[in-house]
């Protein structure tokens, strides 16, 4: 009986330091809410993002405050993702997790030690909260599996925007489990919601990111893993004594590729991947473009890919909007020489910050929108030319 009120008793002591150290980073170390403006002062949070916009990348990066961001699994890809997000400053983020931080997580990111034994999602809220105290923050400590909870999912899907009434802009898969991404699958195609998936592989050592939007690309049912497919429940396939690796590289690089074509969806500019795989062993990063399956057995995406095909239903990459770019100033020498970036004549190239516009096409190329490149001016050399001189000098 005296370990047993030992051990309470040492319990108790636990869960008050972690209160008043959640109570600490919602107070002392957060800063106060400020407005997203471009003036260039040290105590702006915002001033190296909104250099974006002066430098010609994106039209108008305030929009990010109007944005409303899901992320459903808030692990090794979807905290660091979270953090992303918040410091970029997102107007709303969603968290979905039913998991605890544990010591065992802490080869990650993001999770500290005192916050062992914490919600993930609560643990994340303050955390995040204190990095960024502009952006709005909205936690759900359960599993979105369960009947009696998919449906609340599905409902602050469709009304979970800043107003309340809206659809969110975009939802973000980052769980480890395909019962949950065939859930985020389906509520995503009877929505017609735009979402991204991730993974990362049990040895740790490699990822990937897949865009989807329903009808017009293939849907996380339109090709299912053998293990889905074969209708195996995955839980039996658990080894005893036996754990998924991670790597905190592999998962933020995972997580980098996540956000950054969330930034290029959601405020339109560059090129939003469908598919990228990332193989850690060699730095290899395969790229494809996923159509959808006419014989899907989801029915909802069959329907989305009628509407699409018919016209009903347009594509969700945005042409970006032609950006004011302000002249770079090159650093005077006595040759009068200037470096400018050689891009050669492939599609592939995209010159957004020398005024030429490219969009994404269906079928996988690049479309120059210009139609010509403007030339080289006279006193400028690029940098292949630059090189072959300096080697016959």
């Amino acid at each position: 009986m005296e370990n047993d009120s030992g051990e309470l008793e040492r319990l108790r002591s636990q869960v008050s330091v972690l209160q008043k150290e959640i109570q600490s980073l919602k107070t002392s170390n957060s800063r106060p809410k400020m407005k997203m403006t471009a003036e260039v002062i040290d105590s702006n949070p915002y001033s190296r993002l909104m250099a974006l916009k002066k430098m010609g990348v994106i039209h108008n990066y305030e929009e990010i405050r109007e944005r409303v961001v899901v992320i459903v699994g808030i692990g090794g890809v979807g905290s660091v993702a979270a953090e992303m997000l918040a410091r970029c400053g997102i107007g709303k983020l969603l968290l979905f997790d039913y998991d605890k931080v544990e010591l065992a997580n802490m080869n990650r990111l993001f999770f500290r030690p005192e916050q062992s034994g914490l919600s993930k999602v609560e643990a994340a809220k303050a955390t995040l909260s204190a990095i960024n105290p502009d952006v709005e923050i909205e936690v759900h400590n359960y599993n979105i599996t369960t009947v009696e909870n998919f449906g609340h999912f599905m409902d602050r899907l469709r009304k979970g925007h800043l107003c309340g009434s809206k659809p969110v802009d975009l939802v973000l898969s980052c769980v480890d489990n395909f019962e949950a991404r065939m859930a985020i699958n389906q509520v995503c195609n009877e929505l017609d919601q735009v979402w991204l998936e991730s993974g990362v592989s049990e040895n740790a050592v490699s990822g990937h990111i897949q865009f989807i939007n329903p009808g017009e690309t293939a849907c996380f049912a339109c090709a299912p893993p053998l293990i889905v497919a074969s209708n195996v429940d995955e839980k039996t396939l658990k080894r005893d004594g036996v754990c998924a690796a991670s790597l905190p590289t592999t998962m933020g690089i995972v997580a980098g590729l996540l956000v950054q074509n969330s930034l290029k969806l959601l405020l339109r500019f560059g090129v939003v991947t469908h598919y990228v795989g990332y193989n850690a062993l060699k730095d290899y990063f395969p790229s494809m473009v996923m159509k959808p399956n006419p014989n899907c057995q989801n029915s909802h995406c069959q329907k989305r890919q009628e509407e699409y095909q018919s016209g009903k239903k347009k594509s969700s990459i945005i042409e970006m909007e032609k950006v004011p770019v302000e002249d770079i100033v090159h650093e005077s020498n006595e040759w009068g020489i200037s470096i400018v970036e050689d891009s050669g004549d492939t599609k592939q190239d995209l010159k957004v910050s020398e005024g030429i516009q490219y969009a994404y096409d269906p079928v996988g190329e690049t479309i120059d929108l210009q139609n010509k490149e403007e030339k080289i001016e006279k006193n400028e050399l690029s940098i292949d030319k630059l090189q072959a001189m300096l080697k016959n000098l």
